[in-house]
């Protein structure tokens, strides 16, 4: 499929093939299910000297479907070629009523036969937008476009686009969506152009007449050097600001796992409960569903996760993964409201942690997809994890900064600039009272929790909603408050007990002056006109 401008304030239709992929492939699980039914009857009709019922036998002839065949052959193959029809002209009218357009301000997409929906997004309110091509839309060349907004149901869909014309219309409306100038227009269009190129194989030359007429054979050369292609153009990114995982360490990570070696523990009691006592053989019928279950849960978070890589683009922080099936979503700046660097205790002796983040976009979603799209760093090193924070919060990575967030997650040490739990707190926090507390910066609180499960959490101050202290009996009497910042519903809960009492008041008022200053200051909603 040719490239297309979208973005050229006109009413565009999607991919021609998002018929098949949306309804088609329905269509096709439904006569492959009758196919799998009437396997015999076919095998007689293809072969009537080796048939499985020959002619005579009392079983065959009261079978109502085969006297059904025999007597409205015609008719109902004709019923059956009607229903298709219909299924095809309705996918075809509904691909025909389902329309999209780009202005400066808003994008817009009108779909629906009989009952129709016109909605509209501002581009100055896109959370990020993320590119996912399934397996079988690589087959075809196209690519699902997910525009994401805040809230419920306030993300846009987009299936089915061209795989170069998605990449080109998420770059144009990044573009749109910073306030770039119109002098750096020029500047953006190379960069867009350079996006659109990213999953074109190299050598691909420009448009021409012999293109125009590609065989099947250059169509199917095309999508092997599609699925060859490295999941990031290296052109797209500086090297240096791109994280990549590897896989013995993605496996290694999924094992070493407290819940999976509780599974494991799990597993090992059973099979002793059936050789040691009176329970025999009938375990198994318990025993290999949870295998099964198991293992599709490790391979599946492994092949998720493979060709993961996060970068810095121009327009954002860009986020990849996948393997067969791939998705990459590009996140604006400003639009990361919380992080949380944790570690599970199995990694500690490697020093490896996980960094996941809330997204307005994904506030309302618990699918794996969501969850995939807000860890975007499954398991890295140290080294690692402070490069993915200077993506995601460049403006409190500097060199004095970084001490303090290298000491958020190392243990407790006198003046390493935390406030912490005091003594008293220790009925609270058994373990970790001593490295329990907190640090408040200009553009950000950081705030240090666990001994055993090491976590930091990091809110920007301009995207706090609002800060609460509260106090239960227990804490009164030990004169101990906790202290929560509210941000959009995520994986990270940025809150903080067992604080002096004192501090925890004093940590509500800086945080609320330093939010106001914060937010008065923002204009990451239109990055590229600052």
């Amino acid at each position: 499929m040719s490239k297309v401008d979208l973005a050229d304030g006109g009413w565009h239709r999607l991919h021609p093939a998002t018929p098949f992929l949306k309804g088609g492939i329905a269509l096709i699980a439904v006569v492959g299910v009758i196919i799998a039914n009437l396997r015999e009857r076919i095998f007689e009709w293809l072969f009537p000297q080796v048939a499985v019922c020959p002619p005579g036998e009392g079983w065959c002839e009261a079978d109502p479907f085969t006297r059904l065949l025999d007597e409205y052959l015609v008719p109902v193959l004709l019923a059956a070629l009607g229903i298709v029809l219909v299924f095809i002209a309705l996918f075809w009218v509904s691909w025909r009523m389902h329309t999209l357009r780009v202005t400066d301000e808003v994008v817009e997409i009108r779909q629906g036969v009989i009952f129709r929906s016109h909605r509209k997004a501002r581009l100055d309110r896109i959370q990020g937008i993320n590119i996912q091509r399934s397996l079988l839309a690589r087959i075809f060349g196209a690519a699902k476009l997910e525009i994401s907004g805040a809230g419920a149901e306030a993300n846009m869909q987009l299936a089915y686009l061209s795989g170069a014309n998605a990449d080109a219309l998420r770059a144009e409306l990044l573009r749109r969506a910073s306030g770039l100038r119109a002098r750096e227009a020029a500047e953006a269009v190379e960069r867009a152009e350079a996006e659109a190129a990213a999953v074109v194989a190299a050598g691909e030359e420009g448009e021409t007449a012999e293109a125009a007429r590609a065989t099947l054979a250059d169509i199917a050369r095309q999508r092997l050097a599609e699925f060859s292609a490295p999941e990031l153009d290296p052109n797209l990114a500086p090297p240096e600001s791109v994280v990549t995982m590897s896989l013995g360490r993605l496996v290694g990570s999924t094992l070493l796992n407290v819940g999976t070696w509780l599974f494991a523990l799990a597993i090992v009691g059973i099979v002793l409960a059936m050789v040691l006592g009176d329970a025999g053989p009938f375990v198994l019928f318990g025993l290999i569903p949870m295998l099964f279950g198991f293992g599709s849960f490790v391979v599946g978070r492994v092949v998720k996760s493979l060709r993961y890589s996060i970068a810095a683009t121009a327009d954002g922080v860009r986020v990849g993964f996948g393997l067969l099936s791939t998705s990459n979503e590009t996140i604006p700046p400003g639009r990361i409201h919380a992080v949380e660097i944790s570690q599970d205790i199995l990694w500690r002796p490697f020093d490896w942690w996980t960094v996941r983040v809330n997204l307005a976009s994904r506030s309302a979603s618990s699918s794996s997809q969501a969850q995939l799209t807000t860890t975007i760093l499954p398991v890295g090193s140290r080294d690692e994890v402070f490069k993915v924070l200077e993506l995601v919060l460049p403006s409190l990575m500097n060199d004095d900064t970084r001490a303090l967030v290298e000491a958020g997650l190392l243990p407790a040490r006198p003046e390493d600039g935390f406030t912490t739990s005091p003594r008293r707190g220790a009925v609270l926090r058994w373990f970790s009272w001593r490295r329990n507390g907190f640090l408040l910066h200009p553009d950000a609180v950081v705030l240090r929790r666990g001994a055993v499960w090491r976590s930091l959490a990091v809110v920007p101050t301009a995207r706090t909603q609002s800060v609460a202290v509260s106090q239960g009996p227990l804490e009164r009497a030990l004169r101990l408050a906790k202290v929560r910042f509210h941000t959009v519903q995520g994986p990270v809960t940025p809150s903080l007990g067992a604080l002096d009492a004192l501090d925890a008041s004093a940590l509500f008022r800086d945080t609320a002056s330093a939010s106001v200053a914060a937010i008065a200051a923002d204009r990451t909603h239109r990055w590229g006109s600052a």
